[in-house]
């Protein structure tokens, strides 16, 4: 089953990146960038996922996106106008969903509005938007201790949507779910990415299946090898998967088609030569 849909402009680009951490090359002439995906009669985001053997610099990557690292050359820059992020500019989602303990949910999400520019009325018409839009009206005044861990998710997600109004970069959001979990996750992640045509989700993870289930987008990263086999420091976007155009994107039945599976199947394969 294939959408009709059309790349337009980049939203994200990656320029050049070069990382280097006690003198050992990390990410080396990193280069990918991020189009805004139109699909007529719907808004439909972004969903990109970043996957790679472990210590192949993922971690450094997300942060480079991210705006709390800066790489040694390169640049990372948003939209047309190709700013250059910088904190704040791009949400970030950590494994364990941090929230202030000792604030209710819509106090979580007025102090992460304190942050930006917004007047405290337009901080408070936004908390209220995004906690209806996340299936939290009534839980204004719990504390997150009160809240379940996928209410707990969600509230983390608006809070970081409270700060970037398009950009949101996830680390590991399928480690340790089970698959009832995971299953409402990979949907959530839909729906946030179905919110607005400009929103950008970007996954870190070691899950392939979960990955291939819910994004648009792969990006495996990996190294060179020489002559002799042995890898050459510091990794780039060794290979691009494009799910849209093997017909596997925003399938809510993807799970049951024989390219999902053979796909899975094709990237475990390649993550040994990565």
């Amino acid at each position: 089953m294939t959408y009709q849909y059309e790349e337009k402009e980049t939203i994200l680009t990656i320029e050049n990146v070069n990382l280097y951490l006690g003198g050992k090359s990390i990410l080396r002439n990193l280069s990918g960038s991020v189009k805004d995906i139109h699909r007529p009669g719907m808004a439909q985001g972004q969903v990109l996922g970043l996957l790679g053997p472990s210590g192949m610099g993922k971690t450094q990557l997300f942060r480079i996106l991210s705006g709390l690292s800066k790489p040694d050359s390169g640049h990372v820059s948003l939209t047309e106008s190709k700013k250059d992020v910088e904190p704040g500019m791009v949400g970030v989602v950590a494994q364990s969903y941090p929230l202030f303990m000792h604030r209710t949910v819509l106090s979580n999400l007025k102090v992460a509005g304190q942050q930006t520019e917004l007047g405290n009325k337009e901080i408070d018409a936004k908390a209220t938007e995004l906690l209806s839009r996340f299936g939290l009206t009534g839980h204004e005044t719990k504390f997150p201790s009160q809240l379940s861990g996928g209410q707990r998710q969600r509230v983390a997600i608006a809070q970081q949507f409270m700060c970037s109004e398009h950009f949101l970069l996830m680390d590991e959001p399928f480690s340790g779910l089970d698959p009832i979990a995971l299953d409402e996750m990979c949907e959530f992640i839909v729906e946030v990415a179905q919110t607005d045509e400009l929103k950008t989700i970007i996954l870190v993870t070691h899950d392939i299946e979960a990955a291939v289930a819910v994004c648009d987008t792969l990006w495996l990263l990996g190294r060179e090898y020489d002559a002799s086999g042995t890898p050459i420091p510091g990794a780039h976007i060794k290979q691009v998967v494009d799910l849209m155009a093997r017909g596997i994107a925003w399938r809510a039945d993807v799970r049951d088609s024989p390219s999902f599976h053979a796909t899975v199947t094709e990237i475990r394969q390649l993550f040994s030569g990565l």
